[in-house]
């Protein structure tokens, strides 16, 4: 017989924990604040490890949205009477640290670009994730302003992840396996 819920054991629970449907979301907004803030952070670097010019301006471009997302979050905040408080998000940490290291572990180029591209969309599908999710507990919770500029900011994530595929697929990921088969140089040393 297959069971799709057990019993889970009792773990420890902290004493703040949620209790009810708000609480959940005002900690997962938290969490979200730090991570587009870490996240903010972490771009100018994978900025200047970028060699594709369509790679670099769709990063900028990227920082640029943080940045008003920052600001739609705070506003999310103020909508809540709840205060901007960011809580160490460690999904957005560790795919940090993973977008690092793709960039330890690749050469500048093609290769390089390819590997942040695929991390940025992993941070893009966290994202979405988030925001979709979040968007529909401000619904059921009747805050319906706040629904509003989550939904925008999801509708914005969804768009950069569709304008890193077209750049992957259109030409990164086809320089990139040439470069890696030998078929033609594109860069001079």
């Amino acid at each position: 017989m297959n069971v799709l819920f057990r019993k889970q054991p009792d773990i420890y629970v902290k004493p703040n924990a949620a209790q009810g449907l708000r609480d959940l979301f005002v900690d997962e907004l938290k969490y979200l604040y730090w991570a587009e803030n870490a996240y903010s952070r972490a771009i100018p670097n994978i900025i200047s490890n970028a060699s594709s010019d369509a790679l670099i301006e769709t990063l900028t471009s990227s920082l640029n949205l943080a940045k008003i997302r920052i600001i739609r979050l705070k506003k999310i905040f103020t909508l809540l009477n709840e205060p901007p408080e960011p809580a160490r998000c460690e999904a957005m940490t560790g795919l940090i640290k993973e977008t690092e290291q793709i960039m330890i572990e690749t050469e500048r180029g093609m290769v390089r670009d390819a590997g942040i591209i695929f991390s940025g969309q992993k941070v893009k599908h966290y994202e979405i994730a988030t925001y979709g999710t979040l968007c529909s507990f401000a619904k059921t919770l009747g805050e319906y302003k706040v629904a509003s500029f989550l939904q925008k900011t999801l509708l914005e994530e969804k768009s950069a992840d569709k304008v890193l595929s077209v750049i992957a697929e259109s030409t990164i990921n086809i320089h990139a396996h040439a470069v890696n088969d030998n078929i033609f140089e594109l860069y001079e040393p």
